[in-house]
């Protein structure tokens, strides 16, 4: 009755009939408890001078027997399946689901980290996997390219920044192993860590709204790494360079089209001269950001949002 003298209140969606429930908790109207209950909320809502209304809804073939009475199949209008496919989600998502106390008949969003981003209803929900009934889904455009090259380091730091570069939208995520990384200890690297890596990743990116995720490649030696860079600008983080956005905005004003950007981020305590010089070899810039010394994730964060809003403003807009 608090909104009572907004104007007509329209209930959420209330189940005709017991075959009609599709989610947990959903509100009901087919018996003298449910009259009764509803009863105490329309006098209220009339005692204050307001009008409401029941939205009556049947969840229809959406529905799940696990919600219904008795296990009972789902009974809809018409043999007519709904539009859009079922998709069957994995342990991991099934997990997180019942964390969040989710139930058969609510919707979800999707996504497969590969640039489409849907939403569905849940149908049903199991120890290892989940079911969804998907009801639309789109697959958005990607940003320009910009590949970071960080350090093997700190493994706390490394899952840090792998959910901010994440939410940055970088496009690669290659870890190298510069002279100085070796003497870190413990440090981000093996399979187990290229797991943990990726989990945190995909929970970055639903979080953030994005789309695509990194493509996260092995740890690798420089001479490696670098020869494996795409073409495109080159970037390599160094106190004794000019500064980044001027650069970079010089790059891409020459460039035909948007180019892609490749930044390469040091170890704490830094490049070595000789790994500038292969970088530098390699058709690498020298740039700074700013006259601090920075620790290597916070310069891979600054150095990928220089990166999007130069390019986002190199990028023509559509409508």
């Amino acid at each position: 009755s608090q909104r009572a003298t907004a104007g007509l209140l329209i209930t959420e969606g209330t189940a005709p009939s017991p075959q009609g429930h599709g989610s947990l908790r959903m509100p009901a109207i087919y018996n003298d408890e449910h009259i009764a209950a509803w009863r105490r909320v329309t006098d209220a809502v009339h005692a204050a001078g307001g009008r409401i209304v029941a939205q009556l809804m049947h969840s229809g073939r959406v529905a799940h027997s696990s919600r219904l009475p008795g296990g009972e199949l789902p009974v809809a209008p018409s043999a007519v399946k709904p539009a859009g496919q079922v998709v069957t989600l994995g342990e991991e998502e099934a997990h997180h689901m019942r964390v969040r106390r989710l139930d058969a008949g609510q919707r979800v969003g999707l996504l497969d980290g590969q640039g489409t981003r849907g939403e569905g209803v849940l149908i049903r929900i199991a120890k290892r996997n989940a079911t969804v009934q998907v009801e639309h889904a789109a697959v958005i455009a990607s940003m320009p390219a910009v590949h970071l090259m960080l350090p093997v380091a700190d493994r706390d730091r490394m899952l840090w920044l792998a959910e901010k570069a994440t939410e940055l939208a970088a496009t690669s995520w290659r870890p190298v192993l510069w002279k100085r990384s070796k003497s870190v200890n413990p440090r981000g690297e093996g399979p187990q860590f290229h797991q943990k890596v990726a989990a945190r990743m995909s929970a970055a990116l639903g979080q953030s709204g994005g789309a695509y995720l990194p493509v996260a490649y092995p740890d690798a030696a420089p001479d490696r790494a670098i020869a494996a860079a795409p073409d495109g600008i080159r970037l390599v983080c160094d106190g004794t360079g000019v500064p980044m956005a001027a650069a970079l905005e010089r790059a891409v004003h020459g460039a035909d089209g948007v180019p892609a950007v490749t930044v390469a981020i040091g170890p704490e305590g830094g490049l070595e001269e000789g790994e500038l010089a292969e970088l530098e070899a390699a058709g690498f810039v020298r740039v700074r950001m700013g006259g601090t010394i920075l620790r290597f994730e916070t310069a891979a964060v600054t150095a990928l949002g220089i990166t999007r809003a130069v390019l986002d403003a190199a990028t023509p807009k559509t409508e």
